[in-house]
């Protein structure tokens, strides 16, 4: 029975993926070390590993989306912000004030 046949659409509670990876011996070492270090085992290691990296990349594609769709709203509204005007904004950030990005004009 393969993956397919366990969903149900709208509902994947109590769904598990099942996978294996093949791990070249330096990074099985790697994980071992850390496991013993960390008095846990090389299974929650790398759960956590994949938990962290997912979780890294969603929050990566929900940024560049969001990101994507300020540019199509700023081709359609034809605004923008000049590079110095930006550059300026950032600076006055970088030395830690806190004040809202500059206004986008046409």
């Amino acid at each position: 029975m393969g993956h397919e046949a366990l969903l149900v659409p709208g509902n994947t509670v109590g769904y598990h993926l099942a996978t294996s990876i093949k791990l070249d011996a330096a990074l099985q070492d790697r994980v071992r070390r850390l496991a013993e270090l960390h008095r846990r085992t090389s299974r929650s290691i790398m759960l956590e590993a994949n938990s962290q990296y997912v979780e890294r990349e969603e929050k990566c594609e929900t940024l560049k989306q969001e990101a994507m769709q300020v540019w199509r709203d700023c081709q359609t509204a034809g605004t923008h912000v000049t590079h110095e005007e930006m550059d300026a904004y950032l600076a006055k950030l970088e030395a830690g004030d806190d004040l809202g990005p500059p206004a986008c004009h046409y």
